[in-house]
C-alpha cells in the first residue's frame, strides 16, 4: 500500500501535550499535576526501546524476532508503571515479547509517517484519536476489517472518530471530554440550585446571579489554538452548529461574547490554556470551569466542595464535547507475519475483561457501555463524565477527516476575533467560514 504524508499535522496533535485539547492526557489517576501528558521531554521515559529523539529509520523492522514493537503518546510512564505492566501482560498473553516506546504526541505522528515510509512503522500504534483519519489518508494504517478485529462493542459515538470513508482504522482505548465543574460554596452563596441550569438561558442566569453576590462567573479556554477550538465545539454542537458550515455556530460565538461583555467570564479566557484555567476555578472564587476528566485529580484537593455537569446544549439535553483519547491501532507492514500477533495485543488492552484496568489506568472512561457501568459503581464521581462521553463527538467525525484542522483553525481565529472586539461574531464566522472553504 502506498504511503503518502499527509500535510498539516499540527492541529491534529491536540490530547497528549500539556495542556491540549483534550487533555487526552493519559494522566494517572494518582497525578495531581496538570494533564500528565504533558510531558516535558519527547523522550520515553523507561522505554525499552530508543529515545524518542532519535530517527524512525534506526527503529528495527516491525515483528522481528517474536517481538512487537508499540509506540504510545505516554512518555511520563517508566518500565515500572501499570501501563507497561499492562502491556508486557498483553504479550504475554500473546505468545510474544513487547517492545514498547512512549513519545510526546506530536512526535509520535511525525516519526510514524516517517517510519512508514521507510517500512518500519511499529506493529502496534496508540495515537491521538484526530491523528486516525491523518495516518489512514496517508495510507499507514490497517482496517479492522483487514484485521478481522471485531468494534462491535465500542460506543459508536466513540468510535467514529477513528472512521473515515466507511472503514474504521483500529479501537479506542477510552475516551475522555470536557463538562461543567462548579464551586457549591460559591453558587450557594449567590441563591443558585444548580439542578435549575438545564440550558444557556438558565445558565446565564446562574452567572448574573454569581456575579451580582461579589463572584466570578465561569473560565474557560479560548485561546487561539486547538485546545480553543476543543473547549469551544460543546457550544458550538450545542447550538445545533455543523462544522461543514461554522456560521451555524454563531449563536455560541455571540453567547461567549455576551459573557465576556457583561463580566460573566474574564478577558483571560482568550489566553487561556485549559491549564490556566483550572488555575482560576482552583483558586475558588469562580462558579464554574469548562474542563476534563483529567482534572479529576486536582479538583479534589482543591479546598472546597465540587458538583460536576454536563455542558448544557442551548435548548436543553447535554450538548456534544469532543472526545479526546487515543486509538489502538495498527501499521501497515511490509512483513506480516507478526500482524495476527500484535491484533491479539490490540484485542488485550481492549476487550470487556481488560478494559476497566487499561482505562483505571489511564485514567479514562471506557469505549464499552458495560465497562461504563462497572467504572460508575465503583466510583460515582465518574457519573455525569459518563453521560458526557455518551454524547461526545470526535472531531474528525461525520467524514470531516483531514478537513478539520482547516476548518479548526479559522474557527479558533473567529473565536479570537469576537472575544477581542475586533469582529462581530456573526462576521468572525462568516469570515471563518470562508477562509474554511477555501483552504479544503
Amino acid at each position: 500500500m502506498a504511503i503518502t504524508v499527509a500535510g498539516s499535522l499540527a492541529a491534529c496533535s491536540s490530547s497528549s501535550t500539556a495542556g491540549a485539547a483534550g487533555g487526552s492526557s493519559s494522566s494517572a489517576a494518582s497525578s495531581a499535576a496538570a494533564p500528565s501528558s504533558s510531558p516535558s521531554s519527547a523522550a520515553s521515559a523507561g522505554s525499552s526501546s530508543s529515545a524518542a529523539g532519535s530517527a524512525a529509520a534506526s527503529a528495527p523492522a516491525g515483528g522481528s524476532g517474536g517481538t512487537v514493537q508499540i509506540w504510545d503518546p505516554y512518555p511520563q510512564f517508566d518500565n515500572n508503571s501499570d501501563w507497561v505492566k499492562l502491556l508486557d501482560s498483553c504479550g504475554t498473553q500473546a505468545g510474544v515479547k513487547v517492545k514498547r516506546t512512549g513519545f510526546d504526541t506530536t512526535d509520535l505522528t511525525t516519526k510514524t509517517l516517517l517510519a512508514a515510509q521507510q517500512g518500519v512503522a511499529p506493529n502496534v500504534l496508540i495515537v491521538d484519536n484526530p491523528v486516525v483519519s491523518t495516518l489512514a489518508d496517508a495510507g499507514v494504517l490497517n482496517t479492522t476489517e483487514d484485521l478481522k478485529l471485531d468494534t462491535s462493542a465500542f460506543e459508536p459515538n466513540i468510535l467514529a472518530a477513528g472512521q473515515l470513508n466507511g472503514k474504521t482504522y483500529g479501537v479506542p482505548i477510552g475516551a475522555n471530554t470536557l463538562a461543567l465543574y462548579y464551586n457549591k460554596d460559591v453558587l450557594k452563596a449567590a441563591g443558585v440550585d444548580i439542578a435549575t441550569v438545564k440550558d444557556w438561558t438558565s445558565l446565564t442566569a446562574a452567572l448574573a446571579k454569581v456575579k451580582a453576590a461579589g463572584k466570578k462567573g465561569i473560565t474557560f479556554s479560548a485561546i487561539g489554538t486547538e485546545e480553543g477550538s476543543f473547549q469551544f465545539l460543546p457550544w458550538f454542537w450545542g447550538s445545533g452548529g455543523k462544522l461543514t458550515d461554522l456560521t451555524s455556530g454563531t449563536a455560541a460565538l455571540q453567547l461567549w461574547t455576551d459573557w465576556l461583555k457583561k463580566g460573566y467570564a474574564p478577558n483571560s479566557v482568550i489566553n487561556n490554556t485549559q491549564t490556566t484555567s483550572w488555575q482560576e476555578f482552583a483558586a475558588g472564587d469562580f462558579a464554574f470551569s469548562e474542563n476534563g476528566t483529567w482534572q479529576l485529580a486536582n479538583a479534589a484537593k482543591t479546598g472546597f466542595a465540587y458538583g460536576v455537569i454536563p455542558v448544557p446544549a442551548q435548548n436543553g439535553g447535554t450538548a456534544p464535547a469532543p472526545t479526546g483519547g487515543e486509538f489502538v491501532t495498527e501499521p501497515v507492514q511490509k512483513d506480516t507475519s507478526m500482524d495476527a500477533a500484535s491484533t491479539k495485543v490490540v484485542e488485550c488492552l481492549s476487550a470487556p475483561a481488560n478494559a476497566l484496568k487499561t482505562d483505571t489506568t489511564l485514567s479514562y472512561v471506557s469505549a464499552l457501555d458495560s465497562v461504563q457501568a462497572k467504572q460508575t459503581a465503583a466510583n460515582a464521581a465518574l457519573t455525569p463524565w459518563v453521560a458526557a462521553v455518551k454524547a461526545a463527538k470526535g472531531r474528525t467525525s461525520d467524514n470531516l477527516g483531514t478537513k478539520y484542522p482547516k476548518i479548526s483553525e479559522p474557527m479558533w481565529g473567529a473565536v479570537q476575533a469576537a472575544l477581542s472586539g475586533s469582529s462581530s461574531p456573526a462576521d468572525a464566522m462568516k469570515a471563518a467560514q470562508s477562509t474554511a472553504s477555501s483552504a479544503q
